[in-house]
């Protein structure tokens, strides 16, 4: 099984046609993703060869739902164009949106997920990977070539972070990866994804990586110690960034000791979960809470 993505997925690219939107359906295809058409309102009634499929591209996500049944949709729009491209798929009734843009302002974000949280549409992002069930889809721009099918559940705050524990990680494999974005906003956080994978029977072992800023690991921590059975393991980017620096990434807002790397590895270790001080220590951890059982 999975969480989210599956191979009975039917996936539509908002933004296809476009530089970014071609290069990774191409690579969504090639994953096995069920590609089933691209949106673009000036470009409806074409059609795009990516040689293994010929690609419809309707004028619009109600148009593209009612001729495939799709239902998720990938986002490779520019960052001012995100929130109407997120309220037209939630509107058409998606139920998953990834929304890979980086760069969508604050305020549109906070529209945006909630606009769709309220009409039932689950957003992943912005300003993230996507999501991968290996063997089965891959919405987003995660390599597909670096894992295979598994046991473990992945969620991370972190694109280049994900890429590295799957490949760490390759002989055992994953159930799904989730990248949910570093973003202030996001629409599906730690928890949502902890809870989907306690759920889920075939992810025996989650994998969780945050980074400084905010205080989702710490609410994680929390989420851990109250519903979650399955053993966890942390790792938690930034350990040696210098104080009173501005950070890069969007989300990394350290104020005093809060949202501090160290911060977020005690509080996930109060509650049991293992955290590393390197990816590789990570993966590490993970082959020891599963040794006699792999």
């Amino acid at each position: 099984m999975a969480i989210y993505l599956t191979q009975e997925s039917k996936v539509l690219v908002q933004g296809m046609t476009g530089g970014e939107g071609m290069r990774h359906t191409r690579r969504m295809l090639a994953a096995g993703t069920d590609v089933v058409g691209g949106v673009n309102p000036r470009k409806a009634g074409r059609t795009v060869d990516f040689g293994e499929r010929v690609v419809p591209v309707f004028g619009s996500v109600a148009e593209g739902i009612a001729a495939t049944g799709a239902d998720v949709s990938v986002v490779f729009v520019p960052p001012a164009f995100v929130r109407a491209a997120v309220t037209e798929a939630a509107d058409a009734g998606i139920g998953l949106a990834v929304v890979i843009t980086e760069g969508v302002p604050v305020h549109d974000s906070v529209a945006c997920t909630a606009y769709a949280a309220a009409r039932g549409t689950r957003i992943i992002g912005p300003n993230c990977p996507g999501l991968i069930s290996p063997g089965q889809s891959n919405a987003g721009i995660i390599p597909a070539d670096i894992t295979k099918p598994g046991r473990i559940g992945l969620v991370s705050k972190s694109g280049t972070l994900t890429y590295q524990l799957m490949y760490e990680l390759r002989d055992i494999g994953f159930s799904t990866c989730v990248g949910i974005g570093g973003d202030p906003v996001v629409g599906t956080s730690h928890i949502d994804c902890l809870a989907a994978f306690e759920d889920d029977p075939d992810t025996e072992l989650i994998v969780l990586i945050g980074e400084i800023g905010g205080d989702a690991e710490e609410r994680a921590a929390g989420y851990i110690r109250d519903h979650v059975t399955k053993p966890v393991v942390g790792y938690i980017a930034g350990f040696t960034a210098p104080e009173g620096r501005t950070m890069g990434h969007a989300g990394a807002i350290v104020s005093g000791s809060s949202g501090t790397a160290h911060a977020k590895k005690e509080a996930l270790e109060a509650v049991g979960v293992r955290v590393g001080g390197t990816p590789t220590e990570t993966a590490g951890l993970v082959l020891a809470a599963l040794e006699g059982r792999v």
